[in-house]
């Protein structure tokens, strides 16, 4: 399962993280309209992030070598969404830090995403089963 759960994780990272640094513009006006729903925006921020997070909690709980890194992802996904659940107010406050002139924000988290896409799937691979 745990396999598993890191080639979700390879796809979800690589795609979101191309599309942070090819759309950066997209992606700042898509949190802009969601930061326009108020309390609400956050909570649809908190459910993507809960879905992600407790999916790899609940099926990756792998305390050694680079897949530690999946694991503390998905812990820091559930606390976050816990945050934004519990104090939406300081989920609008972070949200209004995005603007369409700052959009270039989203290319280094994107580059990150990408980057912990291939660590992942460099692990995959060294770790493929004999046959």
């Amino acid at each position: 399962m745990e396999r598993a759960i890191q080639i979700f994780a390879v796809i979800h990272f690589a795609v979101i993280g191309l599309s942070h640094i090819v759309q950066p513009r997209v992606w700042a006006d898509f949190f802009i309209a969601l930061r326009g729903q108020g309390k609400r925006g956050v909570f649809a921020i908190a459910f993507l992030t809960l879905w992600f997070g407790t999916i790899i909690v609940a099926f990756h709980n792998v305390w050694t070598g680079i897949p530690i890194v999946l694991t503390l992802v998905g812990w820091a996904q559930v606390v976050k969404a816990t945050i934004y659940f519990l104090f939406p107010g300081f989920g609008l406050k972070q949200m209004e830090r995005v603007t369409l002139e700052r959009s270039w924000f989203f290319i280094p988290g994107g580059a990150v995403f990408v980057a912990l896409a291939l660590v992942l799937a460099f692990h995959l691979i060294q770790t493929l089963p004999p046959g």
